[in-house]
């Protein structure tokens, strides 16, 4: 997330209740430290450092979909990803080297569902996408049938240590205890581990049964909002809201994201039925996630902060997590993402 350009554009952006990136004024207070430290990272050394280090964890992400793939039922489509743009000077200025250009004529011979605002676009081939939801599913129901594992759902408040070791997790439910611990709490591993993450709040509409039909994903550039087809459904995902762990959806940034979208698709949001929803990502001061061993306790470990790229770095993150806390070195460098690097 930091990168050069970004301060200027956020405070242009943060106080409007309908741009991409929005921080809720009652928020703002808590924030200021949090965003003093991205914003200092906002620069082209870090945001380099940080491109290269990601890309690196994910080498092995379309191997591990397919091994993934092969054991459980989930919902993958290898279609590409088409960019779509309403400015050419913002096409120009992001194309370089990115994908195969497109003018006006051929982005809307791909894409049909694309307006005459639409000026060009680029498409980046071999990428994929997931529904997110029906991945989880599969995960859940296979581990629900290893006698080896069991599920307890409560809300965990905190991490009980002793002598330099965790011993329990405490719950609503009681104390869980365990001879390793991997905390992997999304937004909330902050208040558990002691870590800079914030909730970056993300927003989605679906439309189940829709009337408009991609064939293949788009992104709408200055709209900051991905379109992803999935079987029988069209989901719009966008915007950024620093508004602390407050998961309720705000229906102006719902509102924006769809009207902007309009101006790209128009009619996309004809369908049997359209379901808005918010999350949080979890989101850290220099936009890496945070993967490794927690510091001064040697049986505990983190994996979060992985902000938009959740679904694409988990595997890569699981199997690196696996086998740090299997007692070995994970292959992966983790070192970019060491939790210490915040101690």
């Amino acid at each position: 997330m930091p990168a050069p350009g970004v301060v200027g554009q956020s405070l242009r952006w943060m106080l409007r209740g309908d741009s991409p990136l929005y921080i809720r004024p009652r928020a703002a207070p808590a924030l200021a430290g949090w965003l003093w430290r991205f914003w200092r990272h906002c620069n082209a050394r870090d945001y380099q450092a940080g491109v290269e280090a990601v890309a690196e964890l994910s080498t092995g992400t379309m191997r591990l979909f397919n091994e993934l793939a092969a054991e459980l039922p989930f919902e993958m489509h290898e279609q590409g990803i088409l960019y779509a743009f309403l400015s050419r000077r913002t096409l120009e200025h992001v194309r370089h080297g990115a994908g195969q250009a497109l003018s006006a004529h051929e982005v809307r011979e791909r894409e049909p569902a694309l307006g005459p605002d639409v000026v060009g676009g680029f498409l980046v081939a071999g990428e994929r996408h997931v529904r997110p939801e029906t991945l989880v599913a599969a995960l859940a129901e296979h581990l629900a049938r290893d006698p080896d594992v069991t599920f307890v759902r409560t809300r965990a408040t905190g991490l009980i240590a002793r002598g330099g070791r965790v011993v329990a997790a405490r719950t609503a439910e009681g104390d869980v205890v365990g001879d390793a611990f991997l905390l992997a709490a999304g937004a909330w591993s902050g208040v558990l581990g002691g870590l800079p993450v914030q909730g970056g709040k993300g927003y989605s509409v679906t439309v189940e049964a829709p009337a408009l039909r991609l064939r293949q994903p788009v992104y709408l550039d200055e709209a900051r909002v991905a379109c992803s087809p999935f079987d029988g459904a069209l989901r719009l995902a966008g915007t950024m809201e620093l508004s602390g762990l407050d998961a309720g959806p705000d229906p102006r940034r719902v509102a924006a994201m769809t009207r902007a979208s309009e101006r790209y698709m128009p009619g996309w949001r004809n369908g049997r039925r359209t379901t808005a929803w918010a999350g949080l990502r979890p989101v850290t001061p220099d936009g890496l996630p945070v993967i490794g061993r927690l510091p001064d306790y040697e049986n505990a470990f983190v994996a979060t902060g992985h902000a938009m790229l959740g679904v694409t770095l988990a595997p890569a993150t699981a199997a690196a997590v696996a086998e740090l806390m299997c007692g070995g070195d994970a292959q992966a460098d983790l070192r970019p993402f060491d939790p210490a690097r915040f101690h």
